[in-house]
């Protein structure tokens, strides 16, 4: 068994941290932020204020208070309280060991350091730490505040406990965890939604068909069932009692054909021209603020139409 977590750190305040943010209010922890920005303090009450009603929406404010929140100006001071640590730093290698080492010697004995990290290595990351047993990933999609999947890696360097610890808290503020078995550049999600980019961008390329269209067979398409079930679960019932096994006797052939014909693509120049004009014209001249609204209230609406049902 884990005891709730009420005290939280966010290290790195920008539009990832302040989600997180958002989210760790909202499910009732104190959080105390660190971020160097000369106007960290005002954005990140204002993303939480925008993202307040929505949480409120979704009935996951109901123990929240958004004033809860402390700010630093820096992190060693920032995680002396902290429970449960997520650190949102750039993506470089020696600002996140920088940051590191800073806090190592502040930190309470069973406090866990989650990182957000998507491009880097748990044992890189490690290399910033005299004694990283505390320390996982836990990659989030954006918004984190919205968006439920969290994916978690330890590994032989994490204390026993750790990862349970993390599940245990991520349940906690409402958020679906998995487990990233081995490390692999970009883990599992970033993965899977890289292969379908390359696919949609070399059927773009290609002239198969546009932007637009593209983006329509799949929200309009797979998108819904994805939304449902995973790739493997849908598939397994897509073939009647046979399953899974019956599903790759009848298609098997087929996937083998068209594996073979997907394309190798590279974002050249023209090619970045192409893709942003054809996205321009989906938008039909709409800022991207606005459409991350447009986003958003989908997710909302799909998250409240699946409330309770998984």
């Amino acid at each position: 068994m884990h005891h709730p977590i009420s005290n939280t750190a966010v290290l790195g305040a920008g539009v990832i941290g302040a989600s997180w943010t958002a989210l760790f209010l909202a499910a009732g922890c104190r959080v105390d932020v660190y971020d160097v920005a000369d106007n960290a303090e005002k954005s990140v009450r204002d993303y939480v204020e925008r993202a307040w009603p929505t949480l409120t929406e979704l009935g996951m404010t109901e123990n929240g208070n958004p004033d809860n929140i402390r700010f630093f100006s820096d992190a060693a001071s920032a995680v002396k309280e902290a429970e449960f640590i997520q650190e949102n730093v750039p993506e470089r290698l020696p600002i996140k060991h920088a940051l590191f080492q800073e806090i190592e010697p502040q930190l309470a004995p069973e406090a866990i350091v989650a990182s957000s990290a998507s491009g880097l290595m748990v044992s890189e990351m490690q290399q910033g730490w005299k004694d990283p047993s505390r320390f996982l990933l836990a990659h989030p999609f954006n918004p984190p505040h919205l968006i439920p999947l969290v994916e978690l890696l330890t590994n032989d360097k994490t204390a026993d406990g750790v990862m349970e610890a993390a599940e245990a808290f991520f349940k906690q503020v409402g958020k679906v965890t998995i487990r990233v078995n081995k490390e692999v550049p970009a883990h599992v999600a970033n993965r899977l939604q890289a292969a379908l980019w390359r696919e949609a961008i070399h059927l773009v390329e290609d002239g198969v068909a546009s932007v637009e269209d593209v983006d329509t067979a799949v929200w309009a398409g797979p998108g819904l069932r994805w939304a449902a079930m995973g790739p493997h679960r849908l598939f397994h019932l897509g073939a009647g009692e046979g399953g899974m096994e019956e599903f790759c006797k009848r298609y098997g052939d087929s996937f083998h054909r068209w594996w073979d014909d997907l394309g190798d693509v590279k974002l050249t120049p023209e090619l970045v021209t192409k893709l942003m004009k054809g996205v321009q014209k989906e938008s039909g001249g709409k800022t991207p603020l606005e459409g991350s609204n447009d986003r958003d209230a989908l997710i909302v609406a799909m998250l409240k139409g699946t409330k309770g049902l998984r």
